[in-house]
């Protein structure tokens, strides 16, 4: 999640507090800048910064009209979700761990959008990062592999081969893995673990917050457990 530090906090909350309805500075109150803020202001500022803090990153955005932030990739480029953008991307490789994820995307969401494909990145990230699943790509990936149709991501036990038939679509995905690998920002699912596709209605998906669809898929995250005395 995007977190507002220093100047550009302080920035963001004076706005929204100016934009209240304070009166613009008189000349007065320009000549007197150096003097400390009066006790209520202090209180009033504290309240706003707290209230920005808890505010998602997207309703922020909707709320003043801010730009969307997205991560540069290495050449310095603002991410584009944008087949273009990504095919004109340097040709990526990698470790074993890429080779999982570009091996996923590929065989889960080949058939999708360029965003699509980096939203369902998300999820694997997001699971890799979460306490819940595997603590790396390969192991979230092939988690439950073995059992028929009881892994986490049916073509590693669907019983077909695995064998790459289009290069082009799978030199694509590994881009975006390589991306995700190194860092990249996942804004578009809201920390999303969990996705179908939108021809299916799983019994979980009832259960589970949805966070956003994109493409053919649903994203949903864990739901929030309360532990009880």
């Amino acid at each position: 999640m995007l977190k507002f530090k220093g100047r550009a906090l302080c920035a963001l909350v004076c706005v929204v507090v100016f934009a209240g309805g304070y009166p613009a500075p008189s000349k007065a109150s320009e000549a007197a800048e150096d003097v400390k803020p009066t006790l209520p202001l202090t209180r009033i500022l504290d309240v706003e910064r707290k209230a920005i803090s808890n505010i998602r990153v997207s309703r922020l955005e909707r709320l003043l009209g801010l730009p969307k932030v997205s991560k540069k990739s290495e050449l310095g480029e603002e991410i584009q979700y944008d087949r273009a953008w990504i095919d004109a991307y340097p040709k990526a490789k990698g470790d074993a761990q890429w080779a999982c994820l570009a091996e996923a995307l590929y065989f889960e969401a080949r058939g999708e959008s360029v965003k699509g494909q980096f939203a369902v990145a998300e999820v694997i990230m997001n699971r890799v990062s979460s306490s819940a699943f595997p603590s790396t790509v390969c192991g979230v990936v092939n988690q439950g592999t073995g059992r028929k149709y009881q892994c986490q991501f049916t073509y590693t036990c669907d019983g077909h081969d695995e064998k790459i038939h289009e290069p082009e679509a799978f030199a694509r995905v590994g881009k975006i893995a390589k991306l995700m690998l190194d860092g990249a920002a996942r804004p578009l699912t809201d920390g999303a673990t969990h996705y179908h596709t939108r021809a299916v209605s799983p019994r979980w998906a009832r259960q589970f917050p949805r966070t956003a669809t994109i493409g053919f898929h649903h994203f949903y995250r864990m739901p929030t457990r309360v532990s009880s005395n």
